[in-house]
């Protein structure tokens, strides 16, 4: 579904959506010897904007800052030492002044020397504000026994 005005308000609007989500993979990924860019995610999201980690019960809702904190620690202390995450196919839906993201995901780790992989499902919403599109909120899930990532075409 797009509702915008004309194509190219579309395709402009796409790009710039298409922009933050990378935006934000890339703040979260680094590899061994590097950091994170954990202070870029801030002016991704609108003010109060929130970041719900739903693969437990009670989901995990979290203020942009309650993100970071508990993701930094482990970098801080050496026991993170690599974390990419990237997307791997989305569909992306588009009316007036709001817009969603389905996307899947999959995220690579090494903690304490041991690799991880996984992948998931992130449903991104997207408000347009003064300043341009800002993501307003951002829920996930990883795959698991009994759940696994459905293709997005």
């Amino acid at each position: 579904m797009t509702g915008a005005a004309d194509d190219q308000t579309s395709a402009d609007t796409l790009t710039q959506i298409a922009s933050l989500v990378d935006a934000f993979f890339q703040a979260v990924s680094f590899g061994p010897g590097e950091s994170p860019d954990y202070g870029r995610i801030h002016a991704l999201f609108i003010d109060g904007g929130l970041l719900i980690k739903n693969t437990a019960e009670p989901p995990d809702v979290s203020t942009v800052a309650e993100f970071i904190a508990p993701r930094q620690a482990p970098v801080a202390a050496g026991h993170l030492s690599s974390f990419e995450e990237a997307e791997l196919a989305e569909r992306t839906d588009l009316f007036g002044r709001v817009a969603h993201r389905l996307c899947t995901y999959v995220k690579r780790a090494v903690m304490d020397g041991v690799s991880s992989e996984g992948r998931g499902v992130i449903s991104t919403q997207f408000v347009q504000t003064a300043a341009g599109w800002r993501i307003s909120s951002m829920a996930w899930d990883d795959e698991r026994p009994g759940l696994k990532v459905p293709e997005l075409g």
